[in-house]
């Protein structure tokens, strides 16, 4: 069969079924994606180009859709030249949340168009107006934030059906679409990401950390409230009191993945370490930045208490990842954690109380061994509900093949209407 994966991040939530379907040699496979998408084995991969441009003259509330129109006029370029070639797939399989998705109906009428649903935005109940300390939306941001979920709303329609990566997610998604989105999680390399009891972490300034140690971890792609990074900061200076040879490793970059971007040219990283620097012993605090996967994966393998939160927003990879691997996980009681996270394979905190966050991870730092059963029932929950090749994949194998399909076919387009000018 020929398949085609769109996203700009390519392979981004695509890796694993990609992967799977690029090694069997009877498929044929394609991904398009922005320039700094990434290939993959069997995967034949067509980048773009988005050209630079103004939208100084753009009604702010079209901003967003702008931008999501000229991806879609560069996708649309690439669909053109695929079928120009002759590849016609029989299974499309894009993220609704970029543009990229508005012209496929349109070019491969004749496929199965599988949309991915990753996330709704709405004014309640969700990452806005959620933390009291940042400004709420006003009434023109609001309307914003509306026209935001345009390009998903549009795949929706189009597509024969949808995924979303967690029940929460489904939810969020307009009661009236919810019968077209499955919940089928990309999932985790349980035979990869596992503990490793004998994992010894050595940092660039010479520090050596084992697997045992007492060892607090925390991961976001970049260090940002929305991911509550200015928690976590604030619960640091008690954990450091109350547990003397406790060190920490922070991975995660300096920049804005969601949310609010902060006031002056300074980082949240600078805003809220500055905040609490004179009551932190820094040599035992360790800013890591962004790293390989595999040094990623020693972090957490030596962790004993990881600590994972974030605004009722999309669930992170390191949650699960960080289950995967054992770790004792103290979170926040936010949608979508408490999906995955009960009570018995991690630890609930509520999402601002910095003392309770403080109080739990030395709770785990002081006796581990109390806490053990909650790490084996982490990763026997990734193993059972969300491990890539005895679960993800194969569901996604069903939606993606199934007999469902709540939209007609429609006729393939006239050749001339492919014309590029």
């Amino acid at each position: 069969m020929k398949y085609l994966f769109v996203h700009n991040n390519f392979p981004a939530q695509f890796r694993h079924v990609a992967t799977h379907l690029g090694a069997d040699p009877a498929n044929e496979v394609r991904a398009i994606g922005a320039e700094g998408s990434r290939p993959l084995p069997g995967v034949t991969l067509h980048r773009y180009a988005l050209p630079a441009a103004s939208l100084a003259s753009t009604h702010p509330f079209a901003r967003r859709f702008d931008g999501e129109a000229r991806r879609a006029e560069q996708t649309l370029y690439v669909c053109t030249m695929l079928r120009a070639s002759g590849f016609r797939p029989d299974v499309v399989l894009a993220h609704s949340g970029w543009g990229e998705a508005l012209p496929l109906r349109s070019a491969f009428p004749e496929a199965r168009l599988v949309s991915y649903g990753e996330y709704f935005y709405r004014p309640h109940d969700s990452d806005v107006n959620f933390d009291p300390e940042f400004p709420g939306l006003g009434l023109d941001g609001l309307v914003g934030l509306h026209a935001r979920n345009a390009a998903s709303l549009l795949a929706l329609s189009d597509c024969d059906l949808a995924i979303s990566p967690t029940n929460w997610q489904r939810s969020t998604f307009p009661r009236e679409w919810r019968d077209k989105i499955r919940t089928v999680h990309e999932g985790v390399d349980t035979r990869l990401v596992s503990p490793d009891p004998k994992t010894v972490l050595r940092l660039d300034d010479g520090t050596t950390i084992r697997a045992g140690e007492e060892t607090v971890t925390f991961v976001a792609r970049n260090l940002e409230p929305l991911r509550g990074y200015h928690v976590f900061m604030r619960a640091l200076p008690e954990i450091l009191r109350r547990r003397p040879g406790a060190r920490v490793l922070v991975v995660g970059g300096f920049g804005v993945s969601y949310g609010q971007r902060p006031p002056g040219s300074e980082t949240w990283h600078q805003i809220f370490l500055r905040e609490v620097a004179g009551e932190l012993d820094l040599s035992r605090v360790h800013f890591l930045g962004h790293l390989p996967f595999a040094r990623y994966l020693d972090v957490l393998r030596v962790s004993r208490a990881h600590v994972y939160l974030t605004y009722p927003f999309v669930l992170s990879w390191s949650c699960l990842e960080a289950m995967a691997a054992g770790c004792v996980v103290v979170a926040s009681d936010t949608p979508p954690v408490r999906e995955v996270i009960d009570g018995r394979n991690g630890i609930l905190v509520p999402f601002h109380d910095r003392g309770e966050l403080a109080r739990r991870v030395c709770d785990v730092l002081a006796d581990p061994a109390a806490h053990a059963e909650r790490g084996r029932l982490a990763r026997e929950t990734v193993l059972r509900r969300y491990d890539m090749a005895a679960v993800c994949v194969p569901e996604a194998m069903r939606v993606l093949h199934g007999p469902d399909r709540l939209r007609p076919r429609r006729p393939a387009p006239e050749p001339g209407l492919w014309s590029v000018a």
